[in-house]
């Protein structure tokens, strides 16, 4: 069995789509003679508690734990609302933003590089470097964000000559929200030197998305991989459809991700359409912005809200499976080209039409037509929108309402056979 240290910073009691991904892998590596050490802090600040996913740590699994020091604990004496939404990655539009949240912002982008968890590194790479010896460790992954991990991984790898895996959840300099921490020219360009640093001194590297890969090519030569997030063999007891024609998102609905054309294609349809006023639902699983509900009231649709706040995995699960359609909205930028969704892999495992709204040349277009599991739109196309949202309300009501997906094309997502794809890339340092 070859032995690996995992270093996250997301593990249960966390809730969220950043726990999901390291978990499933530690689930199922020792099927493909890999033994998983996990590496995590003592006492974090984790955003959204999620206890369900301890039941789904492998039992015997070493986990290594040791103190960290986080700034949003300090931050919480000023305004814990105000420290707790910016940890969880919800920002205010810069209108919006008081002069609290500005300064936080600016404090956590220019004093704290690459991020909030940079007081963890030096710690732990003393810890780790007497670690890794006793116990003839010889292979390491770091997983971010926070992407401060990856500079334990780094100083470790140049210190004790280690093979180094460095897994990129979601884009470093290029994610959505870094143009909103206020950085200087100075702070960004240190964020560039180090990103390249990682890049440049990983033996390998993981990403989840194809523009992702593609913009690390252009930085590094090293091997990248992509292995996407997935979906696994949740045990969810069986679910009876919404009655009503429910359209339902599950997961964070940042202010960014607030797709206009889409609310003004459903005030058109229930003006005039009067079964579909009587039969509209539209529910919302998760941490929503301010603006996007205040959005929905703005155009008439705030009666068919049904606003469920955080929910646990397993009930998370059941709500996309109750759903006739499943909104999956991503930010409408260039930079938000490389993010597929966590959930974009369980939408197509609960088998329900997915509507997708996000920027031109979204990887997951690609992921859509490979899996015939819905339909793209951009944050234009509010009649395309309208017309295809009726469509499959006519099929709702004559109940042929389906995905005709093909089983193949959604299996290579499971999470078992994405280990397997992480286990080779491991082995390779036999």
């Amino acid at each position: 069995m070859q032995k690996v240290l995992i270093i996250t910073y997301y593990w249960p009691p966390a809730g969220g789509p950043g726990v999901q991904r390291w978990l499933k892998f530690v689930k199922y590596l020792r099927d493909f003679k890999v033994e998983p050490i996990v590496y995590i802090p003592e006492n974090p600040h984790y955003p959204i508690i999620d206890k369900s996913f301890e039941a789904e740590i492998p039992s015997g699994i070493t986990i290594v734990k040791q103190p960290i020091k986080e700034p949003y604990q300090l931050a919480g004496i000023f305004s814990k609302k105000e420290s707790k939404t910016i940890s969880s990655g919800i920002i205010k539009d810069e209108k919006q933003q008081g002069f609290l949240q500005k300064m936080m912002l600016w404090v956590r982008g220019n004093l704290f590089i690459p991020d909030a968890r940079m007081l963890w590194v030096k710690p732990s790479v003393r810890f780790l470097s007497a670690y890794l010896k006793e116990n003839t460790i010889e292979t390491i992954i770091t997983t971010g964000p926070p992407h401060s991990l990856h500079l334990i991984g780094k100083q470790l790898k140049e210190n004790l000559k280690l093979n180094w895996i460095a897994d990129f959840r979601d884009p470093w300099t290029k994610i959505g929200y870094h143009q909103k921490l206020k950085l200087t020219k100075a702070s960004q360009q240190k964020h560039l030197r180090l990103e390249r640093e990682v890049l440049e001194t990983a033996d390998h590297i993981l990403t989840t998305s194809f523009t992702t890969k593609k913009d690390f090519s252009k930085i590094t030569k090293k091997p990248i991989s992509v292995i996407t997030n997935g979906f696994d063999d949740d045990e969810v007891e069986e679910v009876v459809l919404a009655e009503k024609f429910r359209l339902s998102h599950i997961g964070s609905l940042l202010s960014e991700r607030n797709p206009q054309e889409l609310w003004k294609a459903l005030q058109e349809l229930v003006t005039e359409k009067e079964d579909f006023a009587k039969d509209l639902e539209l529910v919302f699983a998760g941490k929503v912005s301010e603006s996007v509900v205040s959005s929905i009231k703005e155009h008439h649709l705030g009666n068919y809200l049904i606003e469920k706040g955080y929910l646990s995995h397993e009930e998370s699960l059941i709500q996309q499976r109750k759903a006739q359609i499943l909104l999956l909205i991503e930010i409408d930028k260039e930079e938000t080209q490389g993010i597929i969704p966590g959930k974009f892999f369980e939408y197509v495992k609960a088998n329900r039409p997915i509507l997708a709204m996000g920027p031109k040349d979204w990887d997951v277009i690609q992921l859509l037509e490979e899996t015939q599991a819905g339909k793209y739109f951009n944050y234009t196309s509010k009649e395309e929108i309208k017309q295809q949202v009726y469509a499959w309300y006519q099929e709702y009501k004559s109940g042929k309402l389906r995905v005709n997906s093909s089983e193949e094309k959604i299996e290579q997502f499971h999470r078992k056979k994405l280990t397997e794809k992480l286990a080779n890339v491991i082995q390779q340092f036999n």
